[in-house]
C-alpha cells in the first residue's frame, strides 16, 4: 500500500470509502437509491442486462449534460442560504430530469435496436429512469466539475449494474431454477419472482454486502497502520 494512500485511510477511512462507488459505498447498498427497478423488475439475468444496459446509457451523460446545463443556477456552498435555495432548487431539479429526458429520448433507439420487443418487459420502470434518484439526487447538491460529473458517473454505474446482475441472477435461480435461460436446478423459492421476494433478496444481499464492506474497512485500517509504521523504520535503515 502506498504511503499516501496509508495516510488518508488513517486520517479519515470515511472520505476514502466514500470514493469507491462499486463495493465499499454502493449507491443501492449503503445509499437504497434506484430500489424500485431492483425489486420489480430485476427478476432474471436478461432482465438485468437491460437495465443495466440502459443505466449505463443514461446516468453518466445525463449526469455531464446535467453539468453543463445547472451552471446557469449553480449552487456554490454545501449549505446555501435559504434564499439562494428558493430561487434555485426548482429549476436545478428541472434541469437535472430534463437532462436525463433528452439522454433518454438518445438512448431509447439503442436499447431497442439491442433487444427489440424484450424491451417491453421493462414496461413503465424504463421510462421513470428519469426520475430516479441515481439520476436526479445531485440538484440540491454543490456545483460539480465535468471531470467529476463522468467519474462518479461511471462509479455508480458500475455499482448499480453489479448489484443489479447478482440479485437479478439470484432471483432467476430462486424462482425458476435458472440463470439466463439456462436450467441449473429445480425452484427453490418460486416468490422471489415477486417484488415481496424481490425485498427479501435484496435485503439478504444489502446485509451479506454490508458486513463485507465492513470487515475490508477494519482490513485496510490494519494495512494502513502497518504500513505508516513500516516506512519509518525503513527510513532509517536507508540512512
Amino acid at each position: 500500500m502506498k504511503r499516501s494512500i496509508a495516510e488518508l485511510i488513517t486520517r479519515d477511512p470515511e472520505k476514502f470509502a466514500h470514493h469507491d462507488r462499486v463495493f465499499k459505498n454502493n449507491p443501492v447498498v449503503m445509499q437504497g437509491m434506484g430500489l424500485a427497478p431492483l425489486v420489480v423488475l430485476a427478476t432474471t439475468g436478461k432482465n438485468a442486462l437491460m437495465l443495466a444496459v440502459a443505466v449505463a446509457l443514461l446516468l453518466t451523460p445525463s449526469r455531464m449534460l446535467a453539468c453543463l446545463v445547472s451552471r446557469l443556477f449553480p449552487l456554490r456552498d454545501e449549505q446555501p442560504a435559504p434564499e439562494e435555495l428558493e430561487k434555485k432548487l426548482l429549476p436545478r431539479a428541472l434541469v437535472y430530469s430534463g437532462s436525463a429526458a433528452v439522454v433518454y429520448l438518445a438512448a431509447y433507439p439503442i436499447l431497442n435496436a439491442v433487444f427489440g420487443t424484450d424491451l417491453l418487459m421493462l414496461g413503465i420502470y424504463l421510462p421513470m429512469l428519469v426520475v430516479e434518484p441515481l439520476l436526479t439526487y445531485r440538484f440540491g447538491r454543490v456545483q460539480e466539475t465535468m471531470r467529476k460529473a463522468v467519474s462518479k458517473g461511471l462509479r455508480i454505474t458500475v455499482g448499480y449494474a453489479l448489484i443489479l446482475f447478482i440479485v437479478g441472477c439470484l432471483r432467476e435461480w430462486l424462482a425458476l431454477g435458472s440463470v439466463f435461460g439456462i436450467q441449473l436446478s429445480r425452484s427453490v423459492l418460486p416468490m422471489a419472482s415477486m417484488p415481496a421476494g424481490g425485498f427479501i433478496v435484496l435485503g439478504v444481499v444489502c446485509a451479506v454486502w454490508r458486513a463485507l464492506a465492513r470487515k475490508h474497512k477494519e482490513y485496510l485500517k490494519t494495512e494502513a497502520r502497518g504500513t505508516l509504521a513500516a516506512h519509518p523504520r525503513k527510513e532509517v535503515q536507508d540512512q
